[in-house]
């Protein structure tokens, strides 16, 4: 007789077979066994307490994982630096998970990451919604406004790129250096259109470093995603961007930019021609991290799982020729020291915005 509520099931499972009967309304078994491990409860015990004999079935489906595609959602526009590293180490990650497993990419830009950084903090914690976060944006956000999301909310599980800033103008620009910007600036007040990937970002905290270190006023124009802001510099649209070394040496190889100045104390790797702010008299230093992250909450050996396979994927050969090559500066943080620097970070960011706010 099938119990109240429930429906009749019967046939051979991992580890045994189920009398009818006992499977409650809309949950098949292995979605059973599962949530009985999520709640740390001995699957074997308990099923063989109701005279199942089903030992190994959690085990088996939760070694299954992942049994269906997980999205990696970056919350910027495809082609910039972001939207890049994540496409680039996707088939690495899917080499280690094994198996059959896939990595779908998906861009949900806007509101300087907000909308990305929202759809992961809202995701089910289940192992199949992961993204990209970026630094300062995930944390200067729920600075300034009320935010979709909050960092306590993301779970950080590898940090992948350290990316300085840099000033980029078309090559038939006027402005030869930093100091010409200066001048032109304080000349002209809010003549001098930037670009940017959106407010609090780093490349609009750059902009407003160098703006009150000269005294300047210069016209921030936002963008989904520095690709954009690239495509509007080279149509002639602003005057500069602010964008991050990494992507602005890769499109040096090919598009007609000058690169004023890199923020760092050293010169960058990526672009050793590239002289620092610093050493141009404007002691601006500003670099941006780009990791993963998944809700919080997941389980424990999903997140294991996770973890191992990033840690295995960005140390591949193959992948990090790939980031040289791209000029993606990586910095490899595990899920401890990753989520240290981002704490630090927010405390940053918070006794800046007490004294100077960003945003009026």
């Amino acid at each position: 007789m099938a119990a109240a509520g429930g429906r009749r099931f019967s046939g051979l499972m991992p580890g045994g077979l189920i009398p009818r009967g006992l499977i409650p309304r809309g949950l098949i078994p292995h979605k059973v066994a599962r949530l009985a491990a999520a709640a740390g409860l001995a699957v074997c015990g308990l099923v063989a307490a109701a005279g199942l004999a089903v030992c190994g079935l959690a085990g088996s489906a939760l070694a299954a994982y992942p049994e269906k595609p997980i999205s990696l959602i970056v919350g910027y526009a495809a082609g910039g630096g972001s939207d890049f590293i994540v496409r680039s180490l996707a088939p690495f990650i899917e080499k280690e998970l094994g198996g059959s497993a896939r990595v779908i990419v998906m861009n949900r830009p806007g509101a300087g990451g907000e909308i990305g950084f929202a759809a992961i903090a809202d995701a089910a914690p289940d192992g199949y919604t992961l993204g990209l976060i970026n630094s300062p944006n995930v944390v200067t956000i729920p600075i300034e406004r009320h935010a979709r999301f909050s960092l306590d909310r993301l779970d950080p599980l590898f940090n992948l790129v350290d990316d300085p800033g840099s000033f980029v103008v078309h090559k038939d620009s006027p402005f030869q250096s930093l100091a010409d910007v200066a001048t032109y600036a304080k000349a002209n007040p809010n003549n001098v259109t930037v670009g940017t990937t959106g407010i609090g970002s780093d490349d609009h905290l750059a902009m407003l470093m160098f703006q009150r270190l000269t005294q300047t006023q210069l016209t921030h124009v936002p963008f989904p995603g520095s690709a954009d802001a690239h495509r509007a510099l080279l149509g002639r649209h602003i005057q500069l961007t602010s964008m991050n070394i990494g992507e602005s040496a890769r499109a040096r190889e090919g598009d007609p930019i000058r690169i004023l100045g890199v923020m760092t104390d050293q010169r960058s790797v990526q672009a050793p021609d590239v002289p620092t702010f610093k050493e141009l008299g404007f002691d601006v230093k500003m670099s941006s991290l780009r990791g993963l992250a998944a809700p919080v909450g997941l389980p424990p050996d999903v997140r294991a799982r996770l973890v191992e396979a990033i840690g295995k994927a960005v140390e591949h050969p193959e992948f990090q020729e790939i980031a040289r090559k791209a000029y993606q500066p990586l910095r490899l943080l595990p899920s401890e020291p990753y989520a240290a620097e981002l704490k630090a970070q927010e405390a940053t960011f918070r006794a800046i915005w007490k004294e100077t706010p960003w945003l009026k």
